[in-house]
């Protein structure tokens, strides 16, 4: 099993170019199941989830190319298997995003109930009971969901949590839906307003992506676009608190701002001195970090999945930080590990106190699930010796080439078997 070994204590510093968003590349690479046309999508992030998605598509009959610059063409013209199976499925949630472009496009799908980080409940209930407002026919047997349907009708939808896939899932299944389909309690994320610029582009009528209220109408049929995947907010944040946690000074290119405001808000309060232009973000320090407060909520406030890399950051910072976790009720499984490295941080209930030391000490640590294993990423940089984190096929599900892109900034990182 691969694991990453960090010779810690170097501020990072120079370029590096961001990667496509993981978390819109799932739900977009699965739109493709809504047209016979072609869909182009370029600045598709090379992570293992992309390559799951893709075997789960091809395994349906979508016809999959790749070329050299990170561009993937997927054609659905014709599906022989209806079925997302259990063995795909259990590695990664966001496979329930076949669902509702198989209902919408095809009248029926079987897809298992799915798997992912063990971060908590995310219950799908919210994705069936939207899709039988549509008025599909839903079962759940042996672990699958199974769904029939005649054409989708659109209806108005209140959903009872702000869900992104919840919110994804149902844009897609109402875009080929007969009417319009309004959803209230909808996700802001930037994600799903990349989603919604896509489906557009391949003919859907969705107005609304980015506010809690989206309107969909529905059309007969979409055809062929070429998209361009957003960069991915969380690999920026986890690269600019890895820079900021270090003392270091980096430029991210290939970026594009308001899409992590907050998260920079916490940066700035912490000490760091951000800039930032149309498509790359610079970030100095200059001498110590303040230990910053935060509370995780859906966006635009700060996000679950940066919650892990400030609480490295405020391990080293001066002073004391409350960490409320709303999200998800397992997400604080890296602090166990933080501790490892000489982290003060206790635990109370869904809230974390990270009492800032002066510094952290290498040690064997293992990754428990994507944004844990960043976390200790970036306290390994910190500390003083070699640390060595184990299970990092977690942070291959979410970061493209992550140990490569921190040694062009100087990391001395490399994995080993």
């Amino acid at each position: 099993m691969d694991k990453l070994v960090i010779q810690g204590g170097v501020p990072l510093t120079g370029e590096v170019r961001v990667s496509g968003a993981k978390n819109a590349a799932l739900p977009i690479l699965c739109a493709a199941l809504l047209t016979p046309g072609t869909l182009r999508l370029q600045n598709v992030p090379h992570l293992r989830d992309v390559t799951t998605t893709l075997t789960l598509l091809a395994q349906m009959g979508v016809d999959v190319s790749l070329d050299e610059k990170l561009g993937v063409g997927l054609t659905a013209a014709k599906l022989h298997n209806l079925s997302a199976p259990y063995e795909l499925v259990k590695t990664m949630r966001a496979s329930i995003l076949v669902l509702g472009p198989m209902i919408t496009r095809f009248g029926e799908a079987r897809v298992s109930l799915p798997g992912g980080c063990a971060i908590g409940q995310r219950p799908v209930d919210l994705h069936i009971k939207g899709l039988q407002a549509m008025g599909a026919q839903i079962e759940i047997e042996q672990g699958y969901i199974l769904a029939k349907a005649g054409r989708l009708k659109g209806t108005h939808i209140v959903l009872d949590l702000v869900t992104v896939t919840g919110t994804e899932n149902l844009m897609m299944a109402a875009v080929l839906a007969d009417g319009v389909t309004v959803l209230e309690n909808a996700a802001r994320e930037p994600e799903v307003i990349d989603l919604a610029e896509c489906l557009n582009a391949m003919g859907a009528r969705i107005k609304g992506a980015g506010s809690d209220v989206i309107t969909i109408e529905g059309v007969d049929e979409l055809h062929d676009a070429t998209h361009r995947i957003m960069p991915d907010r969380i690999e920026i944040g986890t690269f600019l608190c890895a820079a900021a946690a270090t003392g270091g000074n980096i430029k991210l290119k290939g970026t594009r701002a308001n899409i992590l405001d907050a998260v920079i808000g916490k940066l700035q309060e912490a000490g760091a001195h951000v800039e930032q232009g149309e498509d790359w973000i610079r970030l100095s320090t200059n001498g110590s970090l303040k230990a910053v407060s935060l509370r995780t909520a859906p966006f635009p406030a700060f996000p679950t999945d940066m919650q892990a890399q400030f609480m490295a950051l405020n391990s080293v910072a001066q002073g004391t930080a409350v960490v409320t976790e709303t999200i998800f009720e397992n997400r604080f499984m890296h602090v166990q590990e933080l501790r490892r490295l000489g982290a003060s941080i206790e635990v109370e209930g869904n809230t974390a106190i990270v009492q800032g030391v002066s510094a952290l000490q290498g040690a064997n640590v293992m990754a428990t699930d994507l944004r844990a294993s960043a976390s200790l990423v970036i306290a390994g940089l910190v500390a003083r010796g070699e640390t060595v984190v184990d299970r990092v096929y977690h942070l291959d599900r979410g970061y493209d080439c992550i140990e490569e892109k921190l040694g062009q900034l100087g990391a001395r990182i490399k994995r080993a078997h």
